[in-house]
């Protein structure tokens, strides 16, 4: 066990939060005028959580934090008593004992990925087989080429979507024109690290693993999936220049090769997550064996 002095965990905290809010300012400034943004909003509605999930900071497993018994986090689940007294550390054998399913499968999803060369031959197309041959959209916004154009785009590719909670959102006449059926019970076997919503769902991986998770690395997970989904936007068929700067034009040999040079670049960063998210894991799984 690492034992932090009060004065330094609480200053860790104090910067925690400053981070967050940061990250978290123009969300919560547009919820108090009933504003969106089609782009950064997506991160708090698709994964349904709300920017105090952000706030609150976590030292992992393995960490005690002196001095800690006397403040709410005493109150916090999933912790307990240090082997110093007065010190809090996080509870991680009740917590894997309480969601061992959880754990483990997450934990199966992030080394099989991780293992596994990445593609970078979608060009973000899923967003394209979106709104195929659909006259309503998901998002009220116009197509960038209208939609025969955006058809004949579809049309003029191969479709290689590898991500399951993509590929569920595909028009009907899109999913048959998929190199592969995807399904939920495939996924482990088929996520891939080049795919931007794979590497999107970092942040979501940082936050079911709860108190296990290092506040550090719950930040940075958000912040690559902050970047990525304006990669995801910006390469879209829709005309996002309002909020999300100029298009990755995929439909062009230059909007291909910058969408795939940033792609490689989103998947080095998702990488070195994973590597994190897993030493987080192995941490747990040393505690939970010495309890």
């Amino acid at each position: 066990m690492t034992l932090l002095p009060r004065a330094e965990w609480r200053e860790i905290e104090r910067a925690h939060r400053d981070r967050a809010d940061a990250l978290t300012a123009g969300h919560r400034e547009r919820a108090t005028r009933g504003e969106r943004h089609p782009v950064e909003d997506f991160l708090f509605t698709y994964y349904s959580y709300k920017p105090a999930i952000l706030r609150r900071w976590h030292p992992g497993a393995g960490v005690e934090l002196a001095d800690a018994a006397d403040t709410d986090r005493a109150t916090w689940r999933w912790y307990g008593a240090g082997t110093t007294p007065g010190a809090l550390a996080v509870d991680a054998a009740a917590f894997r004992a309480e969601k061992p399913e959880l754990v483990d499968s997450i934990e199966r999803l992030l080394r099989a990925t991780a293992a596994r060369p990445a593609s970078f031959g979608c060009f973000g197309l899923h967003e394209w087989a979106m709104v195929y041959r659909q006259g309503e959209h998901r998002h009220p916004v116009p197509l960038r080429l209208g939609q025969q154009a955006t058809d004949a785009v579809v049309e003029a590719h191969d479709l290689r979507c590898t991500h399951f909670d993509a590929f569920r959102f595909f028009t009907d006449d899109a999913v048959p024109r998929n190199r592969t059926t995807l399904t939920r019970a495939s996924q482990p076997a088929l996520e891939q690290p080049g795919c931007l919503h794979a590497n999107m769902d970092a942040y979501k991986w940082a936050v079911k693993l709860g108190p296990l998770t290092p506040g550090d690395l719950l930040l940075d997970a958000f912040e690559l999936a902050r970047d990525i989904r304006y990669l995801d936007m910006q390469a879209s068929p829709y005309d996002m220049h309002e909020w999300a700067g100029e298009p990755v034009r995929i439909e062009t040999p230059e909007g291909k090769a910058e969408y795939v040079r940033r792609q490689r670049e989103f998947t080095g960063r998702a990488q070195l997550l994973r590597t994190r998210l897993l030493a987080a894991l192995d941490s747990a799984a040393d505690r939970q064996q010495a309890a």
